[in-house]
């Protein structure tokens, strides 16, 4: 029953859409829509935006940790898990930019590009890119 449970939560990851929020510096950070994906795994995501966006970098980047490792065990579509895991590398790599972790940062921005072909991911490595001068 639990599995059933986790399956029909999972499956609703399929309407779930990621919004944009824009940061300060430029930057995109992806947060899911209310509702639309297992508790767990929104609160993380979406937490780790906001802690980003808040300037809890460090708080940001354990947090984005733990939804990557929560979308790892999904069984959701395979598309939208690694849909969804681009866009939390992303807002990961966003936080670790911002404290100055630069190569960690630059390799989760390229992963998450290699992963989707999302605008705002290509944007996040593009604009990175473009201040570490690479």
């Amino acid at each position: 029953m639990k599995t059933f449970i986790k399956t029909i939560a999972l499956s609703s990851l399929l309407t779930c859409s990621a919004a944009a929020m824009a940061d300060q510096s430029d930057y995109k950070l992806m947060v899911i829509k209310t509702a639309t994906a297992p508790q767990p795994l929104e609160q993380s995501f979406n937490s780790c935006a906001l802690n980003v966006k808040s300037k809890n970098y460090a708080q940001a980047e354990e947090i984005c940790t733990k939804a990557i490792a929560l979308l790892k065990n999904a069984d959701g579509p395979k598309f939208k898990v690694r849909q969804l895991t681009s866009y939390a590398l992303s807002n990961r790599g966003v936080a670790r930019l911002k404290s100055n972790n630069e190569t960690a940062a630059i390799a989760d921005l390229y992963e998450a590009n290699q992963m989707s072909n999302s605008t705002m991911v290509s944007h996040n490595l593009t604009r990175a890119k473009e201040e570490l001068s690479l």
